[in-house]
């Protein structure tokens, strides 16, 4: 990833190019939610197809995958975003899945508590801790101190009278709130004391609307992989080793989205849930770690900003014996801090034995179930058994669970970012001039091929159409003629389409074109008859960065 890239800069890019858009900007926009426009879609789209094709559709269950513990099998489901509410309640959603929040007194604001940041100003005796929620670290540094200088009324010219801790830190590490500057204020202690808040969205379901009717939208698509995991044993007669794979939209009510599409209310994610025999479980635990994070790489987040962290043991859930994150340092995130792509969890028997049983309770032990007044289980599960009994062997077992869950959003947020890049090249006049490029793999380039005439004349248009319809039915193509040609490849780089096609005379007498490679810049030229073999091997080949 180019040191040049900025959150702003990537934004400006994004609306400008057609990747991403708020949602409802006419209207002023809803703050957590995005549309992808033209560019976008296709990015997105070509980053989940590669996971399904990697993952699912390509996947051969009669051989032993590289590190694979042995060999499986893969499917797919689609489920419902509203499902049965008990759902919730057993999975532990319902008690369990919240944020902290707190209100600003004085703006009638509300934060996500452990997302405000701040440092401590000094000024005559006077110590003050003065938060921000801006997401770069340059307004942050700005915006703290424009408001400590308004608290301590002082100019800008007084800022060195006043002492900073240079570190930002978390709101959470500050025990005493009174003496707290909210983000959006200038006066201590506005902020109310933290409380949980319900991140699922609620909704009803049928014409009477009234609490027995009240249902959600799915915060998470696991639970539907978990709840069929029975129909799926029935109808398919896959046998353990297999993993169930899912793409599809999710739904948080977060207290304050930030950081573009990386923390949005409405996302998509790409999860599969493995089940396997609890003895071989920890292998597939490593397996599917490892081969989640080489994805990563094999598509072009390779280098220092990309990382596998294993979670420690006070971070694991009661029910998990092992939890990885793959993480990315994005540029708006602060030196040193990293966001997740993507988590790796095993997780035991927990989701199956919850839906047979009820919810397990965590706060008592979980192995027991917690009752109500009349001594039944609080949550109860369905009933069903989702036991399973291997064929062969004849032995009954609850399966383990390794749960890869990616997030398809902040991986394409994470492809920008890391194929965004300045360098100098020559104009149509051969001046030298900052060129702003996507260096996408070809993968998951939206545009694949772009095609041009060299002018609106003498017949080139003809014959780039003709190529054009020609490459159109294998790759993503596109077909410009307006603007200088310099002008038509600063608009392809800047999408980041790999290769760009020129008909101009010389084509008009031998039939070869030009194309020009985005990274290199090198123009060669080949017979329109070899064009589709000469893109064909280039677009397969391991991208060169």
């Amino acid at each position: 990833m180019s040191s040049k890239v900025t959150l702003e800069k990537l934004v400006s890019l994004c609306r400008r190019r057609g990747f991403l858009f708020q949602s409802s900007e006419i209207y002023g926009g809803l703050n957590g939610f995005w549309d992808y426009g033209p560019m976008g879609v296709l990015l997105k789209r070509n980053v989940k197809e590669a996971w399904w094709q990697d993952m699912v559709a390509g996947h051969n269950e009669l051989t032993v995958p590289a590190g694979a513990p042995s060999a499986y099998e893969m499917t797919g489901l689609d489920c419902t975003i509203i499902m049965h509410p008990q759902v919730w309640k057993c999975s532990g959603h319902y008690d369990l899945f919240h944020d902290y929040m707190v209100d600003c007194r004085e703006t009638k604001k509300r934060y996500r508590y452990d997302q405000i940041r701040g440092r401590w100003a000094a000024y005559q005796g006077e110590r003050v801790f003065v938060t921000t929620m801006a997401e770069s670290p340059e307004e942050a540094l700005e915006d703290t101190q424009r408001r400590a200088l308004k608290y301590f009324k002082l100019r800008n010219k007084d800022a060195d009278e006043v002492e900073w801790e240079a570190e930002f830190r978390p709101l959470p590490e500050v025990s005493d709130l009174s003496v707290v500057i909210g983000p959006d204020t200038t006066t201590p202690g506005t902020l109310t004391e933290p409380r949980e808040f319900n991140l699922m969205f609620k909704t009803y379901v049928g014409a009477l609307g009234g609490e027995e009717s009240a249902a959600f939208l799915r915060p998470e698509t696991a639970q539907g992989i978990f709840v069929n995991f029975k129909n799926v044993l029935d109808s398919t007669r896959v046998r353990i080793p297999f993993g169930i794979a899912q793409i599809g939209k999710s739904f948080r009510n977060e207290i304050t989205p930030r950081y573009y599409t990386f923390r949005s209310r409405e996302f998509e994610q790409m999860e599969i849930e493995f089940f396997c025999h609890p003895e071989s479980s920890q292998a597939w635990y490593r397996y599917w770690r490892d081969r989640r994070l080489q994805w990563y790489v094999d598509l072009g987040l390779a280098g220092e900003r990309l990382r596998l962290r294993e979670h420690g043991p006070e971070e694991l859930s009661h029910y998990s014996t092992g939890t990885a994150d793959i993480e990315y340092a994005f540029p708006f995130l602060d030196e040193g801090e990293w966001g997740e792509l993507e988590g790796i969890a095993h997780r035991g028997d927990f989701d199956l034995r919850s839906h047979m049983e009820g919810k397990l309770d965590p706060k008592t032990n979980p192995l027991e179930v917690e009752l109500d007044e009349h001594g039944k289980p609080k949550w109860r599960g369905s009933g069903k058994d989702l036991s399973y009994r291997d064929p062969v062997t004849g032995e009954r077992y609850i399966p383990h669970v390794i749960e890869p869950s990616a997030g398809a959003d902040r991986a394409t947020l994470a492809f920008l970012c890391e194929a965004y890049d300045e360098d100098e090249a020559p104009d149509e006049k051969g001046k030298p001039q900052v060129r702003t490029v996507l260096r996408f793999h070809p993968r998951i380039a939206p545009i694949k091929v772009a095609v041009f005439p060299l002018v609106k004349k003498d017949g080139m248009p003809e014959v780039a159409q003709r190529i054009y319809t020609t490459l159109r039915p294998h790759w993503s193509a596109f077909y410009d003629e307006k603007g200088a040609v310099g002008r038509r490849y600063r608009r392809q780089d800047e999408v980041g389409t790999p290769f760009c096609i020129t008909v101009d005379g010389q084509t008009l007498q031998d039939g070869t074109v030009t194309i020009r490679d985005r990274d290199s810049l090198e123009q060669v030229r080949v017979h329109e008859n070899e064009l589709v073999a000469y893109l064909s091997e280039r677009l397969a080949a391991p991208q060169q960065r």
